[in-house]
């Protein structure tokens, strides 16, 4: 339950920034009301949009069985630890320009279509957000076998974003954007690299990837991944009492590619 709270937390108080900046871009350049009428729109569009991401993907996984399915199970899982990685560096290049960029894209929109412009906007950046969270959450499913704890994470995960947004708007002195967004972001990337050793054992275990050492080394007598503790650092982290060497490869190969895209995006910022 814990990471899907998390990344529905985190997701849902991006999205709410964002709706925040089209409302407040809106409210100080729309006299007429029309281009509220049209955000909500678009907001319900969105939120339609990965709805219908999520029926979609669920539909697929009724229609295979066996390896076919595995492999898209499988797919998932690597996709989203893509995707999250992918986010988190996004964010740490562009999060300072997005309120100018949405702003933007909202001038565009409105100056050529209008009310309708609007609607598209707020629907494209509602589905982006929503698209990442119905991914991220079918692939913690697959971690998980789902179950009602995912979906009871993903609800408190939504009511805590609510009250989240609401302290960062009010510039509480202990909680701000950049702040927020560093941290989850940093254990973001966690959850990603988790997601990924998740993928790879199960690609190990289809004989397609050699193991070439397993186990590498035994710390299950410090913590044991099976034990209360083990499993929650495991769902966080990745950690494994008894890796294989293809893993340990994976892991650190991963973090490398993280900590050279940092490196090369401050020096260009």
């Amino acid at each position: 339950m814990g990471n899907s709270l998390f990344i529905v937390w985190r997701e849902s108080v991006e999205a709410m920034l964002v709706i925040g900046i089209l409302y407040a871009w809106l409210k100080r350049n729309d006299g007429t009301g029309a281009g509220l009428r049209a955000l909500w729109i678009g907001i319900g569009a969105g939120i339609g949009l990965a709805a219908l991401l999520g029926w979609g993907m669920m539909a697929a996984q009724s229609e295979l069985a066996g390896e076919a399915l595995e492999w898209f199970q499988t797919a998932i899982m690597f996709v989203a630890a893509a995707l999250i990685a992918q986010m988190v560096l996004w964010m740490q290049k562009h999060g300072r320009q997005m309120k100018q960029g949405l702003e933007r894209e909202l001038t565009a929109a409105a100056a050529r279509s209008g009310a309708f412009g609007i609607a598209g906007v707020a629907a494209l950046a509602l589905a982006r957000e929503g698209a990442e969270t119905v991914i991220f959450l079918y692939g913690i499913g697959m971690d998980q076998n789902g179950g009602t704890g995912l979906a009871l994470g993903a609800g408190l995960g939504v009511l805590l974003a609510a009250v989240t947004a609401w302290a960062l708007n009010r510039g509480l002195g202990f909680l701000n954007y950049r702040q927020f967004f560093r941290v989850s972001g940093f254990l973001l990337l966690l959850f990603a690299v988790a997601l990924l050793v998740n993928g790879t054992e199960r690609v190990i275990g289809m004989g397609v990837l050699p193991a070439l050492i397993d186990p590498l080394w035994d710390t299950s007598l410090l913590v044991d991944d099976s034990s209360p503790s083990g499993a929650l650092l495991s769902a966080f982290t990745g950690y494994r009492a008894r890796p294989s060497l293809m893993l340990l490869v994976v892991y650190l190969g991963y973090w490398a590619i993280v900590y050279l895209t940092q490196r090369r995006l401050q020096r260009h910022a």
